[in-house]
């Protein structure tokens, strides 16, 4: 089975709970798209498939950017830790120059491709870890990276390296226990339906952030 083909079969569309706008491939359940996921693992090395929800920071982002157009309207954007690539699918309909999105997951950037084309837009979709190149954005979104210490101690560097350089970088956090608690400035917030399988509570609040260099 090809990568688009397993991505069908196991999800269905749908639209993430406060961004209607946009049709994704979802799934439905989280314990059989695990299951089949953990299948993959085992001959090629897939990740869990995170891809296959739409996550509370994303869906912030997305629509914060639905919303203020103006954010991102002719700007350079990376979507980073992209997964089902709702928010970079936004920025393209938001009228952003340029859009990217970032994932170490190949599921997720051909997960993102698929919705892009669903929603008839085109996105720039890679599989690397983009963290150590040079900037090269007006704008990075990071929607709920701060999930795990070496994680958030990889990529804040990097970002406020970014930011250094002339990018802007938002953060749309939903409470998570890694975020940095300098050189962060409040831009949104919102509270956003979840599910008690990915979340174990039925909402969360989501802050989104402006990243400082700390310089």
């Amino acid at each position: 089975m090809d990568t688009e083909a397993f991505l069908r079969l196991h999800t269905r569309p749908g639209f993430a709970a406060i961004v209607p706008e946009i049709a994704l491939h979802l799934a439905s359940e989280i314990t059989p798209i695990w299951q089949a996921t953990e299948g993959w693992l085992v001959e090629t090395g897939i990740e869990p498939p995170f891809w296959a929800f739409a996550w509370p920071g994303s869906q912030a982002l997305a629509r914060v950017v639905l919303d203020r157009p103006e954010l991102v309207a002719g700007k350079r954007v990376l979507d980073f830790a992209a997964g089902c690539g709702l928010a970079a699918i936004a920025c393209v309909q938001a009228g952003a120059a340029s859009v990217e999105a970032a994932e170490i997951d190949p599921l997720a950037i051909a997960a993102t491709r698929l919705n892009a084309r669903s929603n008839g837009v085109e996105v720039l979709a890679e599989t690397r870890d983009v963290v150590g190149d040079a900037c090269r954005w007006d704008l990075i979104l990071c929607g709920d990276v701060c999930y795990e210490a070496p994680m958030t101690g990889h990529i804040l560097p990097w970002l406020r390296a970014m930011v250094a350089a002339g990018a802007e970088v938002w953060i749309a956090d939903p409470g998570r226990a890694y975020l940095p608690r300098e050189g962060m400035e409040v831009i949104a917030a919102m509270t956003v339906p979840t599910t008690l399988e990915l979340e174990n509570t039925l909402t969360r609040p989501v802050t989104i952030y402006r990243l400082s260099s700390l310089s």
